[in-house]
């Protein structure tokens, strides 16, 4: 099963830009995974928030296919701790779908048919964090995941 990560937005920081890369090329040696940054919208200060977000959702629908297990990063989802998640995530590579994909959405959220088409939701934190760092942590998250269940030494260390 191949593994993508969706967003809205480039990554403008280079120390993120970096820690992002690494934890991309740490997770390919365990799973094939792609990172789709979708484009900000131009001119947003001339869209409602409401546009926004149908804009930005449209966007996301448009990556995904029916073939796809949808996993939206919600601040009300889910939240598991590093070995949960890691034991979940081994359970979605049993079901038999050909790519698993967590979505990151707008900075305003997502639109009633996105999260419509969601299998679940997945909390990282109550807190909040900008779209830049969350995918930091979120592949942070991912890789301590895939280590945990090769039994590695990364996730005491």
């Amino acid at each position: 099963m191949k593994i993508a990560l969706i967003t809205i937005g480039k990554t403008r920081e280079q120390y993120l830009i970096d820690a992002i890369n690494d934890y991309i090329k740490r997770i390919s040696h365990y799973n094939k995974f792609d990172l789709f940054e979708l484009p900000s919208i131009k001119n947003a200060s001339k869209l409602s928030v409401s546009e926004q977000i149908i804009f930005e959702s449209k966007l996301i629908v448009k990556q995904l296919k029916k073939t796809d297990y949808v996993i939206l990063l919600d601040e009300k989802g889910q939240d598991f701790s590093s070995i949960k998640f890691a034991n979940k995530l081994n359970n979605w590579f049993c079901i038999g779908k050909k790519r698993l994909v967590f979505v990151i959405g707008g900075a305003y959220g997502i639109s009633k048919s996105l999260d419509n088409l969601a299998n679940i939701k997945l909390s990282l934190s109550k807190m909040t964090f900008s779209h830049q760092i969350i995918r930091l942590i979120f592949l942070e998250q991912l890789y301590r995941a895939f280590t945990i269940l090769k039994n590695e030494p990364y996730h005491n260390i």
